[in-house]
């Protein structure tokens, strides 16, 4: 067993719905066994509302998070990086483990929309901790 907490940056372009929702599955499933970060590309002026409505449903409050530009230290100090739709623009470091995980973009759609996007995450999530906290 390992002292090493785990850390992981979840990426989409505005930082404002799927890497938010991520972040905040994670933070609440992984109880502080697992350092999380998020960041966009081209971070959005707020959070999603419907994000922050279909994350409420579930327990889980990111209502008071802000989105974030996305920086070449976040990414060297994170363990895992996860992108949701930012292509190119994130940036890329040798040793680092990628993984690219395609998702609807919520943004301008109603909760309808959102649930389904949020479900999936976190499904990926349960088995991201999963893999991160095994033996």
């Amino acid at each position: 067993m390992t002292d090493i907490t785990p850390s992981v940056l979840f990426v989409c372009v505005h930082n404002a719905g799927r890497s938010q929702m991520a972040a905040g599955y994670l933070r609440h499933l992984a109880g502080g066994r697992i350092e999380v970060r998020s960041a966009g590309s081209m971070p959005a002026d707020q959070i999603n509302p419907a994000a922050v409505a279909a994350m409420r449903e579930e327990g889980i409050d990111i209502a008071a998070e802000q989105p974030k530009v996305l920086t070449t230290e976040a990414v060297q100090a994170s363990d895992v990086v996860i992108t949701m739709g930012c292509g190119d623009t994130c940036p890329f470091y040798p040793g680092k483990r990628y993984e690219d995980w395609v998702l609807e973009d919520p943004a301008g759609q109603g909760i309808e929309a959102v649930r389904p996007i949020r479900d999936d995450i976190r499904r990926r999530i349960e088995l991201l901790i999963a893999d991160l906290l095994s033996p």
